[in-house]
């Protein structure tokens, strides 16, 4: 028989696991297999790249792709062959060169292009260099892309002010599988004792990318002073990347190498948020984080930056609290709270569990994309 479903491919790069891989794995593992036979093209077979083609093995027939190298004419040659050899219709792409080469692949062979922006290029944490070229191939190819997946308003707003047009817009929240949430017990007591957390001592936890723009300096500047202040807890930070040395250093500096745990990087962390008295997100900048939501969800109590993709989900003082950027004082006075008034901070969990629930279950970022694909089909 005929194939009468979509052909979708995703293209992304997964050199390591963050929230661009859990969103295509959702997207991947949660669209109609009946409607739409899904491709992944991505990195195979290096330590990091695992992370998301094990998620993703049993939905999507992967291909091997390698976008490591900034300039790679071979990787738009590569792309073109797989959209011809699979007949793809609609390409989805995420990252700054996925969306050079997938845009310009697919303006060779006449497949739609769908990007995800979760930030644009220009607030990327790279090199000068590197971000000018990245913004330099973005304008080039954004006109070959048919519509741009905004996951948050400050990134719909941002597209807008770049001259994207309206049109080509669509706002779909990130989103999170509300039913996996782990009901604690046990498995949080396991927890705790893993990290060495004491039944009656308290437990906050971060869980994001070791890199700059996540504030985690910041973070430990606020426990040494919560700590100074004579409040007693342990924060474990779940996470990996490019500044670990430098804040394990920076911990030990601070008198705190037995208070702050580095797990490094953890596939699930929802034990760890399940058992955590609170999450703290102390980012300079976010686009939609997963983890704040994965926290929120589980009704826990959360800290977090008074920043753009943040204050969108958290109202401070009603479901969770909210600190300035860099805020040290700020933040080591909003965890003094959290703790020592707990029932207020539970009765925010609880107001910030059924926000959750109602706008960012993965069946609202499933439909949204399904609506996206549908239209970009009958064109």
């Amino acid at each position: 028989m005929p194939e009468t479903r979509i052909p979708l491919l995703y293209v992304i790069e997964n050199e390591r696991y963050g929230g661009g891989e859990r969103a295509f794995a959702q997207l991947i593992n949660g669209l109609n297999r009946e409607r739409y036979a899904i491709h992944a093209a991505c990195l195979t077979g290096v330590p990091g790249s695992e992370a998301f083609t094990g998620e993703i093995s049993g939905a999507a027939r992967v291909i091997h792709l390698d976008l490591r190298r900034l300039v790679s004419p071979g990787a738009v040659l590569s792309l073109r062959r797989i959209i011809k050899d699979n007949g793809i219709k609609i390409v989805h792409s995420q990252g700054p060169r996925a969306d050079f080469y997938a845009r310009l692949a697919a303006s060779l062979t006449g497949a739609r292009v769908v990007s995800t922006v979760a930030s644009p290029v220009e607030e990327y944490d790279v090199s000068p260099v590197r971000k000018t070229l990245y913004s330099v191939l973005d304008g080039m190819s954004s006109g070959a892309c048919d519509r741009f997946v905004a996951v948050a308003r400050h990134i719909e707003r941002k597209l807008l002010q770049k001259k994207v047009p309206a049109s080509k817009i669509v706002l779909v929240y990130n989103g999170i599988e509300t039913w996996k949430v782990p009901a604690g017990g046990d498995t949080s007591a396991e927890v705790r004792s893993r990290y060495g957390v004491g039944r009656e001592e308290v437990m906050v936890c971060a869980c994001s990318r070791l890199s700059a723009e996540k504030g985690l300096f910041t973070l430990l500047d606020a426990l040494a002073e919560a700590r100074s202040s004579g409040l007693a807890l342990k924060c474990v930070i779940a996470g990996e990347g490019p500044l670990r040395a430098a804040l394990e250093e920076r911990a030990g500096k601070l008198g705190l190498a037995g208070q702050v745990l580095f797990t490094g990087f953890l596939r699930d962390v929802s034990p760890l948020l399940a058992a955590s008295d609170a999450f703290l997100l102390p980012s300079l900048r976010e686009g939609l984080p997963i983890g704040l939501l994965e926290a929120m969800a589980m009704g826990k109590p959360v800290i977090a930056s008074d920043i753009e993709g943040v204050n969108e989900v958290v109202e401070g003082g009603r479901n969770g609290l909210l600190v300035p950027s860099g805020g040290v004082a700020e933040l080591a006075a909003a965890l003094r709270w959290v703790i020592i008034d707990r029932p207020r901070a539970a009765e925010m969990g609880k107001k910030a569990q059924a926000d959750i629930s109602d706008r960012f279950g993965v069946a609202a970022m499933l439909a949204g994309h399904d609506r996206i694909y549908s239209e970009l089909a009958e064109d």
